[in-house]
């Protein structure tokens, strides 16, 4: 095979000497301002005139931005391979997605055994290498929840916790020369890494063979194997060239071509210290290298033709043309036996296991995903913005999800009129640090690691709502990707209906990809957590929400209770907002509050909508299970709702019971406004449970007290719940555009009103 498929790529082979100290560091930046793809270095921990490796490695990815870094290789023994993988993934995460591992079976076994190792035969050493590379993948494998039990009788683990995840799916390439070592090659690596001084003539061939041979064997597709060589030379003047690598630079560029396109090398690595043979490397065989190769090959030699493992093809689901996804995509679809899917297959509190999940970075793309979604009737659809989703439509079982997390930006259209855009991938957090930089604020749920394009489309019940309203209601243009794949700006004076759908039900009218708001002045404000001795819970819940209904409009307060501790009184956490910088204010709006029940915990501070929103953590989400929760608005906490909602949580059944205030600007807006149409309420109640019958059993009993529902935090999938959340009106005229919007219900797995 003369060509894997790999984009061609030049790295340098550094000696890390110790003397002076940043001679190896001053060597790999240069590399990185020369356009090298990698920095390598060999690793000999018993070598005292050279830096430690990793060591050295760790300090150049702080030093380097761009440029991938390896061991050319690493002494496996003398790395303990489960604390090497760990190492591995946590310097790649740190520099980015910039690290890649060469190993090495071993070599001067007098030296390792003189540093504490032992010391193997050839055969022993190759078998060690193959059980490190089990365990080394097996800790990187963090989407698995089981312990890790590999490897063998040189190197084991037996229940090792696995993690973390690297950033990106860091490949394993391989020093090999002997036919044992070649054949692990093709059964494990991602690469084979000799050096060219080491081979004979005839050894890349047979070497290539044999890896193919045995990948073959293996189930795999020899293309999964990148080809790299370390090579080095002199440049010479051409009246002294002489011998391989030894002339100008255009002798190097016919020399190093045939083992590019007959031998399919596909990086190359030059083993120098010399900064002007690195520059001219650079500088002239590369450009001239690279032009051979295209007009050799017919193609574009930084280009790849990625290949996708056998093991991640295996685990593909039933159902879905991966084949056919559309090629901007290709690089932006996680699989499930991709090392990435940990990363994206879950949501805030669910477990999921998608088909595919596709990451468009543009509008076109978005436009893409959904005609391959279109191509697939069949299949289970998922639209995420940031994956907090509690209602759970976010994720699935075998079908494809739409993550708009790269769709993230929020920029200021007008500062006068306080106009923003914000694309639906920002999360809440992030939208209140923007804008809080302009005293500005958007009140937009109680937890800022929530996506903007979910909330943005179902209500946006948040923190500021009885005085600023809904997120929706500062909603003044949206664009969408309807079904079809046009794209169309909705505002009260374009495409109106659509702008009145999108704002409550816009999950089942397209995918939005651009929101603009009309946010408020939020300055300095008073935030309160109070827990209460709740022992006659009904009594305590009718009198909060009475003291609630009875406030100004610059208090918002949000109750939480669990189920009962035996031997211990109920509490209610409350936690409130008062939009004022001012302390005798803030105190006031609480005085009624704090006579309400005796107080076990009090804490009462100003502070900044911003620094209130910034209580979620950065990273993937690891939802497990299938949580089951339930919501109802009620406009009145009144005695009859109140005993039942204190039977309710004696039961034990609701081990999390939260009451939001709503009402006051939220009510001010009318019902026939928007497709959220519970104007009326002035609190949502929501539930949650482990077990989702007896949940529904105990909540049902409920249920004639509410006058509608927050879809956000229903997983309820009885048809029943869409008639709660919308009025007969709303429902007909909702049903009416979802004909004419999305005729083949594209949009169905999002409560569907089809």
């Amino acid at each position: 095979m003369p060509h894997y498929g790999h984009r061609l790529q030049v790295g340098t082979f550094i000696t890390p000497v110790n003397a002076p100290p940043e001679s190896a560091v001053h060597l790999a930046e240069l590399a990185e301002s020369l356009g090298f793809d990698l920095v390598t270095f060999q690793d000999h921990p018993y070598q005292p005139g050279f830096h430690d490796t990793w060591t050295l490695l760790t300090w150049i990815a702080a030093r380097t931005e761009r440029v991938h870094l390896a061991p050319n290789v690493l002494n496996l023994p003398l790395r303990q391979p489960a604390v090497l993988a760990r190492s591995a993934a946590s310097l790649d995460l740190l520099s980015g997605g910039r690290f890649d591992l060469g190993l090495g079976s071993g070599a001067f076994w007098d030296a390792i055994a003189a540093m504490g190792g032992g010391r193997l035969t050839p055969g022993q050493a190759v078998d060690a290498l193959s059980q490190a590379i089990d365990v080394i993948r097996g800790i990187w494998d963090a989407g698995k929840r089981s312990p890790l039990r590999a490897g063998g009788e040189h190197h084991r683990v037996d229940g090792a916790k696995r993690g973390p995840l690297p950033a990106h799916d860091i490949p394993i390439w391989l020093g090999a020369y002997k036919p044992r070592m070649l054949r692990l090659t093709g059964r494990k690596a991602d690469g084979w890494l000799p050096s060219l001084s080491y081979l004979q003539p005839g050894d890349l061939e047979r070497g290539n063979a044999a890896i193919d041979e045995a990948a073959v064997a293996a189930g795999r597709d020899p293309r999964e194997i990148r080809r790299l060589l370390n090579i080095g030379g002199r440049f010479t003047a051409p009246a002294a060239s002489g011998g391989l690598l030894t002339g100008p630079s255009a002798q190097w560029v016919d020399e190093l071509l045939p083992l590019v396109v007959e031998q399919g090398v596909s990086t190359l690595i030059l083993a120098s210290d010399d900064p002007s043979t690195m520059q001219q490397f650079a500088l002239e065989v590369v450009p001239g290298l690279r032009e051979a190769v295209d007009r050799e090959l017919g193609g574009d030699s930084r280009t790849e033709s990625p290949v996708r493992r056998a093991s991640a093809v295996a685990l593909r689901r039933e159902g879905i043309d991966y084949e056919a996804l559309p090629a901007s995509l290709v690089a932006r679809a996680v699989e499930p036996g991709d090392s990435a899917f940990a990363r994206v297959r879950s949501t805030y509190l669910r477990g999921g296991s998608p088909g595919i999940v596709l990451q468009p970075q543009s509008v076109a793309e978005v436009v893409d995903a959904l005609a391959f979604a279109r191509a697939h009737p069949h299949v289970s659809l998922g639209v995420r913005s940031g994956g907090h989703g509690i209602s759970g439509r976010s994720t699935n079982d075998g079908g494809i999800v739409i993550d708009l997390s790269r769709l993230a930006a929020i920029e200021v259209l007008d500062d006068e009129r306080r106009l923003v855009r914000i694309e639906p991938g920002a999360r809440w957090m992030d939208v209140a640090a923007a804008l809080g930089t302009h005293g500005w604020g958007l009140s937009s749920g109680d937890y800022g690691g929530v996506g903007v394009g979910g909330l943005a489309t179902a209500g946006g019940i948040g923190w500021l709502a009885r005085e600023h309203g809904l997120t929706i209601d500062h909603l003044r243009a949206a664009v969408v990707v309807l079904a079809d794949g046009s794209v169309v700006r909705a505002s009260e004076t374009e495409n109106a209906d659509l702008f009145w759908a999108v704002r409550g039900a816009g999950a089942n009218m397209g995918i939005v990809v651009s929101f603009e708001f009309e946010v408020d002045e939020v300055g300095e404000l008073g935030w309160a957590q109070l827990a209460f001795d709740a022992s006659e819970t009904a009594e305590f819940l009718e009198g909060w929400g009475a003291l609630v209904e009875a406030a100004p409009r610059d208090l918002t307060s949000f109750l939480i209770m669990g189920a009962p501790r035996r031997g211990q009184p109920a509490v209610a956490q409350t936690m409130t907002v008062v939009d004022s910088p001012d302390a005798d204010t803030i105190l006031e709006r609480l005085q009624p509050f704090a006579a309400l029940a005796p107080l076990v915990q009090q804490s009462v501070q100003i502070t900044t909508y911003p620094a209130l929103m910034a209580n979620a953590q950065a990273g993937p989400h690891d939802g497990r299970g299938d949580p089951a929760t339930r919501s109802g608005l009620i406009e009145h906490i009144t005695p009859e709702f109140a005993a039942a909602a204190e039977r309710m949580l004696a039961t034990g059944l609701v081990y999390f019971f939260q009451i939001r205030s709503v009402g006051g600007a939220v009510s001010d807006i009318d019902p026939a406004a928007t497709a959220y149409a519970g104007r009326a309420a002035n609190f949502s109640v929501i539930a949650f449970g482990a077990d989702r019958e007896r949940l529904d059993a105990v909540w049902d009993e409920l249920h004639h007290h509410f006058d509608g529902l927050y879809l956000s935090f229903e997983t309820d999938l009885r048809a029943e719940r869409i008639t709660d959340a919308f009025p007969p009106a709303t429902l007909e005229r909702l049903r009416s555009l979802k004909s004419r919007y999305d005729p083949d219900n594209l949009f169905r797995d999002n409560f569907n009103v089809a």
